[in-house]
């Protein structure tokens, strides 16, 4: 390895220290010969028509697994395989059967004896938490409702706890505005969906994660670097898919309390309802606040007074692997406000005025999503999906008056075509259209002696027809599979671009799972609501140049390894991935500390990102994880390689799970220890605005326990155990009105040691 000057230099010396020997210990594993893991295969009835969401099960053991849309199934092996044949049991509905197989190591096509008619079948999950799945051709993490047990989950950023891949980070730690990052880059390079459709976006972005509560999750789908076109151009460095449950999965009733120590309250409330051809699932939710907790006494709050109602509601009519018409419609609205700033701050009499320091944000935001389908036969199929999301806001950033109204349409209708010998590659084409809207208003108050200059109206609106093709192909009995997809997309403002991806799996063996990647993507800015700095400090705005949209393009290749040793399943992963930026935007906070000046970035700008993970489990007894991630994100200014603020160039993360015999006990522990990072750069700022350059390194731990009865549990737990505080994080908090003022200054834990206890009720359905 020849190595060069600077940050490179300091990456190939770490490499060659630090990394390169676990990660040849990590081939060593990957490449180990030892026994299949898995049994692959397909069931379906007499007349070859695949099963979806039958069991699958070794006779004798616990041991199961359920086919997915396409019949086919993913079994662990049992601990002892020297006996055969196996025998190997299928349930689909009322109808049961039995298979003896001789051959561990082939792709099993297993007929059940008689023609069924395909009905829905309610299956209990019995995988690890957190999982990659075996059957995606991207590799992609898979986070169930056994994994969202292990810790509080709250809202969606607080799912990914027990994670390595996704980083949520707090972006105002005034009102706890959170987003969540991939490969150390902002929130905004990643795309969020909800059940296959993009809502966060624009002002949903500021807050769109926290409005989704994590009890009202079934999965969620995690993607690093390039993947599918069809949802869009967006997502340059990943995508987060989360699938909120439903009437035909969901218990027909469930209620959760939870309290923490700071006195905030979160109540959620379930309803599932299954008929013959259509479910329902009503999901209800509220956050009540917490009291007035100011520990390391700089005057603020250590967390904002944050106030949720919302209401969603899922109504699906048949399977969409059915022939015929499906579709599900859901509905959602959000009405919420948060509360922050100094203590003795009222948002009635003081906003807007120099009493106090406080910030302040209402909004109210409806959601309407669709997907309907027709499907020919079991080839041939058209779908349209399509989304409306509004939002309503009102809040006030100490003396900065900021009003906004969004509205955003999206619409794909596509077809879906199965071609080949066998039926084996699938072909998806069609055409997409986005409408957004976004009307921004900004004023200052009269009290405000900041001469600052970008008060006025923000306008912006966006219609972008697109279309795509996209085709996976399947050859070699499955162990090659290649996606290759491109869309074309036409802005009212900037023309026509094009996005290319492709992603390439190989399957030496059933247990060892090699992928590649690469792929383009762009995106226009939402320069306040995905920036939240610049209306909450003191700095002025200096508008540099029109932006134009970001762009970039992402190559990775992964390696997963599934074994055995003894009773114990492992599973061992290794993630490369590099993002390069043809134009970036970041405001520039550092050439003057009383200015931000916006502008088009078109130098090097670059993140490289390598993940080492291994897990284990045992018997559903015992489960440990350990994960390591490098992140090297940086850009070129000149000369000089300046690293980006507030991202921790190593990360490690911990996590264990221990359940007693009848899963009657639960015990977790998750614990994450982030290196330095870079802060800004303040040595122009008077002495007392000053900060170190690098934040220290610090550990953050996580631990809950959980005790089952029939129809309920009830569970503790302590997160920051350690009780962790970045002391005053607030630069200029005694000046609250002044220059230098940044609450933005933030890179670890702010609020300390949480406590919380709680409870989940739930009413089994009867099966009949």
């Amino acid at each position: 390895m020849t190595c060069e000057r600077g940050i490179a230099a300091y990456f190939c010396l770490y490499m060659k220290k630090k990394i390169l020997l676990p990660l040849s210990l990590l081939f060593a594993l990957l490449f180990q010969e030892v026994n299949a893991q898995y049994l692959f295969g397909q069931l379906t009835d007499s007349k070859g028509t695949p099963l979806p969401g039958a069991v699958v099960a070794w006779t004798g053991t616990s041991i199961g697994a359920r086919t997915d849309d396409k019949g086919e199934f993913a079994i662990p092996l049992p601990p002892d395989t020297s006996r055969m044949p196996m025998r190997l049991a299928a349930i689909f509905s009322s109808v049961r059967d039995t298979f003896s197989l001789d051959d561990l190591t082939s792709y099993w096509t297993l007929e059940m004896s008689v023609t069924v008619e395909l009905q829905e079948v309610t299956v209990r999950d019995a995988a690890t938490g957190a999982y990659v799945s075996v059957l995606q051709p991207v590799k992609t993490e898979v986070i169930n409702r056994a994994e969202l047990r292990k810790a509080a989950c709250c809202d969606l950023a607080g799912c990914f706890e027990t994670q390595s891949t996704v980083q949520p980070t707090t972006t105002n730690i005034l009102t706890n505005a959170k987003e969540l990052r991939i490969l150390g880059l902002s929130g905004v390079y990643n795309q969020v969906l909800v059940d296959g459709l993009p809502t966060i976006q624009g002002l949903t972005y500021t807050y769109g994660t926290g409005t989704i509560p994590g009890s009202m999750l079934e999965n969620i789908w995690v993607t690093k670097g390039a993947n599918s076109v069809l949802q869009g151009y967006e997502s340059m460095v990943g995508q987060i898919t989360v699938f909120p449950r439903e009437g035909g999965i969901a218990e027909p009733l469930t209620a959760d309390v939870l309290v923490n120590s700071f006195g905030e309250q979160h109540l959620n409330a379930g309803i599932a309802t299954k008929k013959t051809r259509w479910n329902n699932y009503l999901a209800l939710h509220a956050s009540l606040p917490g009291g007035a907790w100011d520990r390391d006494g700089d005057t603020f709050l250590d967390l904002p007074r944050l106030t949720r109602y919302s209401l969603y509601n899922k109504w699906r009519f048949r399977k969409e692997n059915e022939d015929g018409w499906s579709a599900f419609i859901s509905a959602r609205y959000v009405d919420e406000q948060r509360i922050g700033g100094q203590t003795n701050f009222n948002p009635d009499t003081d906003a807007g005025t120099t009493s106090a320091y406080g910030q302040t944000v209402r909004f109210r935001q409806p959601e309407l999503m669709t997907k309907t389908g027709f499907r020919f036969d079991a080839n041939n199929k058209i779908s349209l999906l399509a989304a409306f999301v509004a939002q309503d806001q009102q809040s006030w950033f100490g003396l900065t008056r900021y009003d906004a109204d969004q509205r955003q349409a999206y619409a794909n209708l596509q077809y879906e075509l199965f071609w080949g010998k066998n039926k084996t590659h699938d072909l998806k084409a069609g055409l997409s259209f986005r409408h957004f809207r976004l009307n921004e208003n900004i004023a200052f108050s009269a009290a405000d002696t900041l001469e600052r200059t970008f008060a006025g109206n923000y306008l912006r609106e966006e219609n972008i027809p697109g279309l795509f093709a996209e085709n996976v192909f399947h050859f070699a009995d499955d162990r090659w599979t290649w996606i290759v997809g491109l869309r074309a997309d036409k802005h009212n403002a900037f023309g026509w671009r094009l996005t290319p991806r492709t992603m390439l799996r190989f399957n030496p063996t059933p247990d060892f799972d090699l992928r590649a990647s690469f792929g383009t993507g762009w995106r226009t800015v939402n320069l306040f609501p995905e920036n939240i700095p610049l209306l909450v400090g003191s700095r002025d705005i200096v508008f540099a140049e029109a932006l134009r949209p970001e762009s970039a393009w992402n190559a990775g290749i992964n390696a997963t390894r599934r074994f055995s040793i003894g009773q114990v399943r492992l599973t061992a992963t290794l993630d490369l991935y590099h993002t390069r930026f043809q134009n970036q935007f970041f405001p520039d906070y550092d050439t003057d500390p009383n200015r931000a000046i916006i502008a088009n970035f078109t130098g090097k700008s670059i993140s490289n990102g390598v993940q080492v993970e291994l897990s284990a489990a045992w018997n559903r007894r015992l489960e440990l994880r350990a994960a390591y991630n490098f992140l090297d994100v940086y850009r070129a200014e000149g000369t000089e390689t300046v690293l980006l603020p507030f991202n921790p160039r190593h990360r490690i993360l911990g996590v264990a799970t221990f359940r007693t015999s009848g899963e009657r006990w639960q015990f977790d522990a998750n614990v994450h220890w982030y290196g330095k990072q870079r802060l800004p750069d303040t040595r122009s700022n008077p002495e007392h605005l000053r900060r170190p350059d690098e934040s220290d390194p610090y550990t953050v731990l996580g631990l809950q326990v959980r005790r089952a009865f029939r129809r309920f549990e009830v569970f503790a737990g302590c997160e920051n155990a350690l009780d962790f505080r970045q002391l005053k994080p607030i630069l200029g908090w005694e000046q609250p009105f002044a220059r230098g003022f940044d609450p933005s200054f933030a890179w670890g834990s702010t609020r300390g040691r949480e406590f919380y206890v709680g409870v989940n009720f739930k009413l089994e359905r009867e099966e009949k």
